[in-house]
């Protein structure tokens, strides 16, 4: 995090990793409108959506009036801190490009994600990348393929709380010139954790365990409430999970970073619920 701005919003300087664990989105033509069926029915099915949303920015933006069926696949957890919502939205302007011969330019596109929220430009692209801004300056780096163990206890964080919360005096300042030849050791750090961690010690309490399993580096992701732990292999991740299931029974999951164009067309299915 960098600072508070004065329209409300942080300039923040952030790592963003894609990973393997996906939901599934498929898009097919047909009907009037903007139509969604979830296999999870917390999910909304109307413009509350992000995916609906996205579809309908995409059709104004296109100039022509859209009649697509969604079917969303949920494996990511809702409200978990891991861009679930955000890749949704971002995975519809992508499949609909392409499902109708790529009329719009990435610029376009790019304009599009923005104007449905911070997080979503960064999954139109195919690998990791430095945010700055409000998360939509974007420059693509370089990390290795890690493997992150994943848990998410339940409880309940709302991003607005988080921020709202944040206390500028906090801030820890960190001034990264080449993120390319830096260990995650000193790229792995959270602002967000002074809130979130504040109002669940026991969130604090599973990251120790995490370190003592193991992991290369602990860390929040986004506001919370998930938590990752990283690892240089997926048999260390494995060891490493089956220590916390001891104790932890919530969900939990071992998945991949992504760190360019998967050359697997399979690149989804590596992950594994523990």
């Amino acid at each position: 995090m960098v600072r508070r701005r004065p329209d409300g919003y942080h300039d923040l300087m952030t790592v963003m990793q894609p990973l393997s664990l996906a939901d599934e989105l498929i898009i097919r033509p047909g009907g009037t409108g903007v139509t969604l069926e979830c296999n999870d029915p917390r999910i909304p099915a109307g413009e509350e959506n992000l995916a609906v949303r996205a579809a309908l920015a995409y059709g104004r933006e296109w100039g022509r009036r859209l009649g697509v069926h969604i079917t969303l696949d949920k494996r990511i957890p809702l409200a978990a801190g891991l861009g679930g919502g955000s890749s949704d939205a971002a995975g519809t302007l992508l499949g609909l490009n392409q499902l109708l011969g790529r009329p719009l330019e990435t610029t376009a596109l790019h304009r599009l994600a923005t104007g449905l929220g911070a997080d979503v430009p960064f999954f139109l692209l195919n690998g990791p990348a430095v945010a700055r801004g409000i998360g939509t300056e974007l420059t693509p780096i370089t990390l290795p393929p890690y493997w992150y163990l994943l848990l998410n206890p339940g409880v309940s964080v709302s991003t607005r709380w988080v921020y709202q919360n944040l206390d500028p005096a906090n801030l820890k300042a960190k001034v990264m010139e080449d993120w390319n030849s830096k260990t995650p050791e000193a790229w792995v750090h959270n602002d967000l954790e002074t809130v979130t961690l504040k109002h669940f010690p026991e969130l604090s309490k599973l990251l120790e365990q995490l370190a003592e399993l193991g992991s290369r580096i602990q860390g929040m992701s986004g506001s919370g409430p998930t938590l990752f732990a990283l690892f240089d292999s997926l048999d260390a991740a494995r060891d490493a999970a089956r220590g916390m299931r001891r104790h932890f029974s919530g969900w939990m999951t071992i998945t991949r970073g992504l760190t360019g164009p998967a050359e697997d067309p399979g690149w989804e299915n590596d992950t594994w619920m523990v």
